[in-house]
């Protein structure tokens, strides 16, 4: 049988509520107690009941997490996994534990959240998405329910959030395919929904504008999902327009990896190989393409791990602790962008 907090007590010359306080390090127990108590904790090779001390304080030291894709995409995109990585790191720092679900569309992303909250769970939730007019934020706002956001919100007043500069990100990897000769872009986009895509979109836009060239509709896909399946079937529609005289372009930009990767796969099925490609995410699986593509890296894992450290402030009332984070992307230059002319 395991030692149990008497034993820690006994050894420690304390009280086991003394042993509990150190446990949770507090802040009234001197140093000279807590190294006493911490000595027989490991000599005795104690190990707290997690479950009674949860109850006695009335939480869970566990962090729910609500991923916005399905089971098959959870498994091919690396970005969710990756940010999950981050989460957990962080969690595990501070002693936390994490419990994750997924979802198809926004209706269950709040019953998930809804679910947490009624059921005291989680003691906060971590979102993976930030949606235009987002359900999930007002729910958990309204509820007053600790939580943090990976992407900007709408209204950033009372959010936690963490994100890259998504619009700059975009307008920078514009400029880059510009500078190179490109002028005749095209850009395939993610759900109108997600904060994400509108501020790629706005940012690919905008350095068009800048630079005087035109957007050409015929190879602009601004409302799409984040799939190998999406982004090769656009490519074909541009191939095959362009085959029946419509503009091909030199250079396409897209909003995840995984639609690049079916942009490539398209661009094999015809033959093409003059067309520049850049995805988002920099995924592994972009270096076993061929050509390897050139993705901007949005550090993933920085994201999850941040947004894990916004959320357990909240919860332990680290009262000087930021709002919000802007994590830096960065470009992987590969062999799937050429320079022209």
């Amino acid at each position: 049988m395991g030692a149990t907090i008497n034993d820690v007590a006994r050894a420690a010359g304390v009280s086991p509520s003394t042993v509990s306080r150190v446990l949770s390090d507090h802040p009234k127990i001197s140093s000279k107690t807590k190294q006493r108590v911490r000595k027989a904790i490991e000599e005795l090779n104690y190990h707290p009941n997690t479950i009674a001390r949860s109850l006695a304080r009335n939480t869970t030291h566990t962090i729910g997490v609500i991923l916005n894709a399905e089971a098959d995409l959870l498994m091919r995109n690396s970005f969710f996994i990756q940010a999950l990585t981050g989460v957990s790191v962080y969690a595990r720092e501070k002693g936390y534990h994490v419990m994750f679900d997924f979802n198809k569309n926004e209706e269950e992303d709040l019953a998930i959240a809804k679910s947490y909250v009624s059921g005291k769970s989680v003691d906060g939730i971590i979102l993976f998405t930030s949606r235009i007019h987002d359900k999930c934020i007002e729910y958990l706002k309204k509820n007053r329910f600790p939580f943090s956001v990976i992407g900007r919100p709408d209204d950033t007043q009372d959010v936690l959030w963490v994100d890259n500069d998504n619009f700059q990100a975009t307008y920078q990897v514009t400029n880059y395919l510009i500078d190179r000769g490109h002028t005749v872009i095209g850009f395939m986009g993610g759900p109108p929904s997600l904060r994400v895509s509108v501020d790629r979109y706005e940012g690919f836009k905008k350095a068009m504008s800048v630079h005087g060239l035109p957007l050409i509709k015929d190879i602009i896909h601004d409302k799409g999902i984040f799939s190998e399946e999406y982004g090769c079937e656009c490519m074909r529609r541009i191939l095959g327009s362009s085959a029946q005289g419509g503009c091909m372009p030199d250079a396409v930009i897209t909003c995840d990896d995984m639609q690049a990767i079916g942009a490539l796969k398209a661009m094999g099925e015809h033959g093409v190989t003059n067309i520049s490609i850049i995805g988002f995410n920099n995924t592994p699986l972009g270096c076993f393409q061929n050509p390897r593509l050139t993705s901007v890296d949005v550090n993933a894992d920085k994201l999850g791990y941040f947004s894990a450290k916004l959320l357990v402030d909240c919860l332990e009332k680290n009262r000087d602790a930021p709002t919000h984070y802007i994590v830096p992307t960065v470009l992987a230059e590969r062999e799937s962008v050429v320079l022209r002319g």
